[in-house]
């Protein structure tokens, strides 16, 4: 069945059809879109199963279904209920609108809809200003209500290669006490996607500005101030050294294994005493233990570890700083 046929089953049912999130973003980044999303406005659960009896149901909290290698969600609103991303109090019915749904979306540039009938662009928080701008900013104060948004602006900005405004920055710092909170599969999904960009740095440049990127990349953080030799290295402390490598892997590989190595390879001059400053003797085989405990804490692959820690011992071979 086309998306066009189900829009209009939908609209003689009194309801209207939207594309939202990811897929209306990328599409007016002229990037390409792989998955696509739809918002249901105006029917109830009962009567799209009617309309719609081959859709598989998967939501546990809220009504979503697959229909046609994509993705129909009810409209609904989110009301946070506790700490950490899985209290919610979530309303699912036929009066709420499409810009009460994207309301409670995480940034502008994902809180964009598209009528799948007229082509009508809906953007009531100005995300399509904030595309062409080049900017990532949080709807609004709900952007609290989930910790893992912090992890996500990162990623986006590394993406699509866009700044972080002020507020938003601000709000992922006010977000720091609940990073503690999200399970390692979820870090490691966005700090992945980060990886896999031509830009890496940004992900972790921005949780630096947010002042948390010590909650779960501790031992990248303890490289900031971790003086070098200026001979060998005018970039300055070890984490811009780290940054430009990492970014410099981008250019040789799409393995993300090789470019997790160049991430970890000098986390051993984080553990450095001050008073050793500018020299770093020993890091190599120091940082074993941070790349071991790095990866623990994010869940990478174990590939990935024992790659990290082999390219931690053995980078020094050719000279000793």
């Amino acid at each position: 069945m086309e998306i066009k046929e189900i829009a209009n089953l939908i609209e003689k049912s009194g309801g209207r059809l939207y594309l939202v999130g990811g897929a209306v973003r990328d599409s007016l980044l002229n990037r390409p879109v792989y998955d696509k999303d739809y918002c249901v406005v105006g029917l109830e659960k009962n009567k799209f199963v009617e309309l719609f009896p081959n859709a598989i149901s998967r939501g546990k909290s809220f009504e979503v279904f697959d229909l046609e290698g994509c993705e129909f969600a009810l409209a609904r609103t989110e009301k946070k209920t506790g700490k950490g991303h899985k209290n919610f109090e979530i309303t699912t019915n036929k009066n709420i609108t499409i810009e009460e749904d994207l309301k409670r979306r995480d940034i502008t540039i994902n809180a964009i809809a598209k009528d799948v009938l007229t082509n009508e662009i809906i953007d009531p928080f100005n995300g399509v200003e904030d595309i062409k701008n080049k900017i990532i900013k949080a709807v609004g104060e709900s952007f609290l209500e989930d910790p893992l948004r912090v992890y996500r602006v990162a990623r986006f900005a590394s993406q699509l290669d866009f700044e972080v405004e002020e507020n938003t920055i601000n709000l992922m710092n006010k977000l720091k006490n609940e990073l503690n909170t999200l399970s390692k599969e979820r870090v490691f999904v966005e700090f992945k996607k980060a990886l896999s960009t031509n830009k890496p740095s940004r992900f972790f440049n921005v949780l630096k500005e947010a002042e948390v990127l010590d909650v779960h990349f501790k031992e990248i953080y303890d490289l900031i101030g971790s003086i070098q030799p200026l001979e060998h290295h005018p970039e300055g402390d070890s984490y811009n050294h780290t940054m430009i490598t990492v970014d410099n892997s981008v250019k040789f590989t799409n393995n993300l294994l090789i470019r997790y190595s160049a991430l970890v390879h000098d986390l051993g001059k984080g553990l450095t005493p001050k008073e050793m400053y500018p020299h770093h003797h020993g890091h190599a085989e120091k940082g074993v233990e941070p790349v071991r405990n790095l990866s623990n804490r994010i869940g990478v692959p174990t590939s990935w570890k024992k790659a990290g820690i082999t390219s931690s011992k053995e980078h020094m071979r050719r000279r000793n700083i």
